[in-house]
């Protein structure tokens, strides 16, 4: 035997005979000198959890494949679901498992393909989108309950549209459904979806619209996370359901729309309520429409019967007619009986007044006059005259009141209580 490895020489050629174990250790810590640790990259194949928590797939790509595992710890630190045909980065280390003699590489840590730096991005896009309100809930617009019409922004090669559409037919084939084609995928792809939004807010046909597409890695889901696409989004003047990629995956659109649906057939089921509630909702108002119209119906029934049994025997009608008109006269002869006799007394009360308030009319109204005429004696110029006073005028008659309007030899004329006097002025003098 030789050596710590447990292999032995033997044959004619001297070649070493190992046993399987140990040749197998010995692979392995050749691998784990010489690779280890390793990070490769490949498509998903085969994935499966088991009950333990443990993850057993295959990563290949065009050349190969390798077996994988990754025990449930580190499992437990994924972010995203891992699926056959994701593009993935795994780290980790390689081995052979010795039961089975194979290659195989235990996983440490998985994520998606190129998501190192795009994830960045996403992030940092969403704090400086998050910060300026473009995915607060205020904001956010209620579905229509019933829509004219749903549109669908989608590739028309996509297997989302066929699902939206069956969806659509299946839950409202009454509500028309109009599609607005973009690339979903591709450096084009976010000014396509930019430029469908925008037709569909100009044609002003539609009263909500679904932003959809189907799953994929983050590189293919990446146009939905353009910054102009949110804004779009955030613009648009009918509300929008965010239905792209599955559960899991989560972009830019989602945030911003008015809605976000886990996939978008789920898009489509949020988007409208099912025909059959409505068609439940239009027998219930029928039915109480119809109820209504009974009870109506029963009432004038009752009314006409009631008609009926009154005009059936006209001489009583004209009876009861007759007995009201003779108790409206009469009340009528009792009123104006009542109002006759409150009217004379009235006017008997009128005539014993009427001398009195004539002669105190009359006394007041002699009062007054001799009032006006001692006011007016006082104001007769003649009265200031028989004190003494003269009235001094011009030879034209105009008053002269003040010194200041006459001059030496100027003739005027003085009015006395008993007659005139002619005076011609000899030297006026001011006081």
């Amino acid at each position: 035997m030789g050596g710590a490895s447990g292999a032995r020489a033997g044959g004619a050629a001297g070649v070493r005979i190992w046993p399987v174990g140990s040749l197998l250790r010995a692979i392995a810590d050749s691998l784990e000198a010489r690779f280890n640790p390793v990070a490769v990259q490949g498509e998903i194949s085969g994935f499966s959890r088991a009950a333990s928590g443990h993850c057993y797939f295959s990563l290949k790509d065009d050349q190969g494949q390798i077996r994988c595992a990754m025990f449930r710890r580190a499992a437990s630190l994924l972010d995203f679901a891992p699926r056959d045909g994701q593009m993935v980065e795994l780290r980790g280390r390689l081995g052979v498992y010795d039961a089975r003699g194979e290659l195989q590489l235990v996983v440490e840590s998985m994520r998606q393909a190129g998501q190192g730096s795009l994830f960045e991005q996403f992030l940092k896009l969403k704090a400086r989108l998050e910060a300026e309100g473009l995915f607060d809930s205020s904001r956010k617009r209620p579905l229509p309950v019933m829509p004219r019409a749903i549109g669908v922004v989608t590739s028309l090669g996509a297997a989302a549209l066929h699902d939206v559409v069956t969806a659509l037919q299946r839950r409202a084939p009454h509500i028309p459904v109009i599609i607005y084609p973009a690339s979903v995928q591709g450096g084009q792809a976010a000014g396509e979806l930019r430029e469908a939004l925008a037709k569909a807010g100009q044609r002003n046909e539609i009263d909500v619209l679904l932003l959809v597409r189907g799953g994929g890695a983050m590189e293919d889901l990446w146009a939905f996370n353009d910054e102009q696409l949110a804004r779009a989004i955030v613009a648009s003047p009918m509300p929008v359901v965010s239905g792209v990629g599955h559960e899991t995956d989560f972009t830019i659109a989602d945030f911003c729309a008015d809605m976000r649906a886990p996939t978008p057939t789920a898009a489509a089921e949020l988007s409208v309520q099912p025909q059959a509630v409505w068609l439940n909702v239009l027998g219930s108002v029928l039915s109480r429409l119809q109820n209504g119209v009974d009870r109506q119906l029963q009432s004038c029934n009752q009314r006409l019967d009631m008609a009926v049994s009154r005009f059936s025997r006209p001489s009583h009608f004209v009876t009861r007619q007759q007995a009201r008109l003779a108790a409206h006269a009469q009340d009528l002869q009792h009123a104006t009986r009542t109002a006759s006799v409150r009217f004379a007394g009235s006017l008997e009360a009128l005539e014993a007044k009427f001398p009195k308030a004539v002669a105190d009319a009359l006394q007041q109204q002699v009062g007054r006059l001799d009032n006006a005429q001692l006011r007016l004696d006082l104001l007769n110029p003649a009265l200031v005259l028989r004190r003494g006073y003269a009235w001094l005028t011009d030879i034209e008659g105009l008053a002269i009141t003040n010194a200041s309007q006459t001059h030496i030899g100027q003739a005027v004329r003085a009015t006395l209580v008993d007659g005139e006097v002619d005076l011609t002025v000899s030297a006026p003098r001011l006081i």
